[in-house]
């Protein structure tokens, strides 16, 4: 009998932990009863009682599971290493707030049956923020435009992952892991499922400014060159355009020599465009620093503090 392992990432989400569970054991044992199953949740540190409902959860249903971090991860770390621990002959990951319905589960599932090593989600709207989902979109359609690799748009890493390519993801031991370009690159035939992402069920968001910009830059640093390229040709275009300043007010002096006075006013602003491109690119520059120092340090993905219902594994999933 084949295993299905449906993974939910979750930080302070206590309002929906205990429904999520509910509806993806539901519609397993009723559309998917072929199967043998594990639900495991992976909480980042949740401060709001979330924890004293998965452990009432695990102490009621022995195929419920649970790692429980020392602390936040952040968002990519966290499912990533989660992906790496169970069981089953594949995982379907999705968060807890019902924006991956539980309805697409059978659906992966039947087309993973079919011989599809990948089966993701695809948003074709959503009931979001429309900002949000704008802001979004024309996130994934510049990185599609300058990533080296042909990326996926409306990809949030929702989906069914074989465990071949399960093993794949472990070998590359990556500690600042990108789900959403690793399917690209590395992944095998996939199948995308068009979906629209509804609202949340309940709670707020935790995404904010910060974490948005985070995800964006690791997957900007990490899949594209353009940032360096912009850098070393808009560096020479500022070059040039200054060289060529300098040269018509010294044409324009020599000719007007007493009727020509340029003042300061031209080289102060000349100082203040040169200074802000330099300071622009040095900050673009250590984007892509503290991305490779975050990979030279090599730290783990994940500290645990605690597994519930789990057998006696290795905590690195071997």
């Amino acid at each position: 009998m084949k295993k299905i392992s449906v993974l939910i990432p979750c930080y302070n989400e206590k309002d929906n932990v205990e429904p999520i569970s509910r509806a993806v054991l539901d519609i397993i044992q009723r559309e998917l009863p072929e199967y043998d199953y594990e639900l495991v949740f992976i909480d980042n540190d949740s401060r709001d009682g979330t924890r004293d409902i998965i452990r009432r959860l695990c102490a009621e249903n022995k195929r419920i599971k649970a790692i429980f971090n020392a602390k936040n991860f952040g968002q990519f770390n966290s499912p990533f290493y989660g992906m790496l621990q169970v069981s089953g002959d594949c995982v379907i990951e999705m968060v807890a707030d019902f924006q991956d319905p539980v309805e697409l589960i059978p659906r992966y599932v039947r087309e993973w049956e079919k011989g599809y090593k990948i089966v993701i989600g695809v948003k074709t709207g959503s009931r979001e923020n429309p900002l949000m989902y704008g802001l979004r979109r024309c996130y994934y359609k510049l990185i599609k435009k300058f990533s080296d690799v042909d990326q996926i748009e409306n990809f949030t890493g929702s989906g069914l992952y074989d465990r071949d390519f399960i093993e794949v993801l472990r070998r590359l031991d990556d500690p600042t892991p990108f789900l959403r370009g690793m399917v690209a690159e590395f992944g095998y035939k996939r199948k995308e499922i068009p979906y629209e992402q509804p609202k949340r069920r309940a709670g707020r968001t935790h995404n904010n400014f910060y974490t948005l910009y985070d995800a964006a830059m690791l997957g900007f640093t990490s899949y594209t060159k353009v940032g360096l390229r912009i850098a070393t040709f808009g560096g020479a275009a500022c070059a040039l355009i200054c060289m060529a300043v300098a040269l018509i007010y010294l044409i324009m002096k020599l000719i007007w020599w007493d009727r020509f006075s340029a003042g300061m006013a031209p080289i102060l602003i000349g100082m203040l465009f040169i200074g802000s491109v330099q300071i622009f690119f040095l900050g673009l520059l250590g984007e892509y620093i503290l991305s490779i120092n975050q990979r030279v340090m090599h730290r783990p993905l994940v500290v645990e503090e605690e597994r519930l219902n789990f057998d006696e594994v290795s905590k690195d999933g071997n």
